[in-house]
Formats: structure tokens, sequence, C-alpha cells
């Protein structure tokens, strides 16, 4: 991003997917558009928004879901983005070869081409969330993608919860943290439990924007999607979708039960003045951080 270039309009696409994929398509090119129209020049997707979120149970016929990059979902958004002007975080199922499955978020330029991609790093699996079944973890390390409206720190869901994935895309010169994501309430789970689990997922996410003194964009998916084997009630996916400035105060935050579009102006000249203020970087102890590099201290 050009010195002179501080401030950034941004859009969060907060969709209720089905399981007709072309009207998921549709949908979201029609939301980007009007994101367009608004004034976005970034505009940030759910993770693996193409489909119904396919890992509440593992079933080999869900490969067929997969594509390459490039490939079909590159090129549409790849136009999209051409034609509109915009720059789009877009996340697929990437098959890199037969056997081989990663859970990629992939940057468009507003020329059309690929910027760059993300390999999600870190895999969950929990009831409900197999993805340990789908997805090899990222090879490609925390590294942001440079594209004409700045640097971009894109992380992919489960990813948010690690203080450490934030630090190096901060260490490595992101402008803003992105965070493509599917997460949801087992609708089981009493309305305290979910409280929580809602409060815990923000907070995390904002305290990565205290932390590094950058905006953080995380846009999740809405509506309930039901459980094919039938073994539970499927997952609420609890929206909430959010926006952040650098002292990680919300700029826009979507509803737990609605689609919608969050689109705001981030003023990325405020992020120097609070790291001025708030020197993190400066009075990190890498001197004593080697412990860091162990899974556990025993």
């Amino acid at each position: 991003m050009s010195n002179k270039t501080k401030h950034l309009s941004v859009a969060a696409i907060q969709l209720n997917n089905t399981a007709d994929i072309d009207h998921n398509v549709d949908a979201t090119v029609n939301a980007v558009k009007q994101a367009a129209e608004q004034g976005a020049q970034l505009v940030v997707l759910q993770e693996l928004h193409r489909s119904l979120y396919f890992c509440q149970v593992e079933d080999t016929d869900h490969f067929d879901l997969a594509e390459s990059i490039p490939g079909p979902s590159t090129t549409l958004y790849g136009k999209l983005a051409a034609e509109l002007g915009i720059v789009i975080v877009t996340s697929l199922f990437e098959k890199r070869a037969a056997g081989l499955y990663h859970n990629t978020a992939v940057v468009i330029e507003s020329d059309g081409s690929i910027a760059g991609k993300y390999r999600k790093m870190h895999i969950p699996d929990d009831p409900g969330f197999y993805e340990k079944f789908y997805f090899t973890p990222g090879d490609l390390g925390f590294e942001p993608i440079q594209t004409s409206v700045g640097k971009l720190g894109v992380l992919v869901c489960w990813d948010q919860w690690f203080p450490e994935a934030a630090r190096l895309m901060a260490l490595a010169g992101a402008d803003v943290l992105i965070y493509p994501t599917a997460i949801g309430w087992d609708p089981r789970d009493d309305n305290a439990e979910q409280q929580r689990q809602l409060d815990a997922w923000m907070i995390s996410q904002r305290a990565h924007a205290v932390a590094n003194g950058i905006p953080v964009i995380s846009c999740n998916r809405v509506g309930h999607e039901s459980d094919p084997s039938d073994q539970s009630e499927g997952i609420q996916f609890w929206g909430n979708s959010f926006i952040t400035g650098p002292q990680g105060e919300l700029l826009a935050h979507a509803p737990s039960d609605d689609t919608s579009t969050l689109a705001v102006e981030l003023d990325l000249s405020h992020s120097e003045q609070v790291r001025r203020i708030w020197p993190y970087l400066r009075d990190r102890r890498i001197d004593h951080y080697q412990d860091l590099l162990k899974l556990y201290r025993d």
C-alpha cells in the first residue's frame, strides 16, 4: 500500500448456505456486487462459502467438492474482482493432488489475478468439525499477501484461537488480520454455554487486534445446517461477524440470526498511532521466548 493510501473501505459478507451450490454462488456474487456498490475496496467471504459445511461427517464423496487453484472458483471471482475493481478474499476446498487437499483462502487482486493463497495451518478434529479427515495442514506458513490495498494477514477459522498465528502475520508486516470462519453452536448447549463460547470467540480475536495494533475482519456464516448422519442436531452457525480497529474496538457487528454485509472504512494510519502509544513489538523479550518452540513444558 502506498504511503498516501491510509483509508480502506472493507466489507465482510455473512450468508446462510444451502445444499444448492448454484444458489450459494449466486447469493455470494450478488452480495459482493452490493458491497462494491457501497464502496468496498476489499471484500471478505466466509469459510467454505460454496457449499454446506460438509465436515460434520466423514464421507469420501465430499472430496468431489474440492477444486484446483487456479480453477472454477478462482476464475469466477477473478472475473468478478476485475469487473468491480476490488480485492476479494475467497475460501475454497483445494484439491492439490489426488488424496491431498487443503482448506485454502485465496486472495484475488483487483485485476482478477491471484495475489496469493493461505492454506489453513491449524486443523480441528472435534464432534461436528471433522476437518482432519479432509484437510492436510498448510505448508505456506504465516505470510501476509501483498495486494493493491495493503498486506493482508489471512488466516482461517481455527487459526483464530492461536495468538502465535496472529503475531507472526503482524511481524511480517500485515496491515490487517482476516479470518474467514465457519463456527457455531451445538443446539443442545444451553444459552449460558452458548454465550460463553461466543464471548470467548470475540474476545480472542479482539485481543489479536489489541496485541498487534492492527484491525481484524472476522467473517462467519449463519443459519442451521443439519447433520447428514443424524447423530447430532447439526450446527447452528452463530453469525456475529465483526470488524475491529487496532485497539479491538468494534466498528461493525452482524446479528446472530440473519445474513448481513458489514461495511466500514478502516483508518490504517490509526494503527501506527496506536503502536506508538502501545509499543508491544518494542518490548517483546525474544531472548526469553525459546520455550514457545516446545509443545509443552513438562
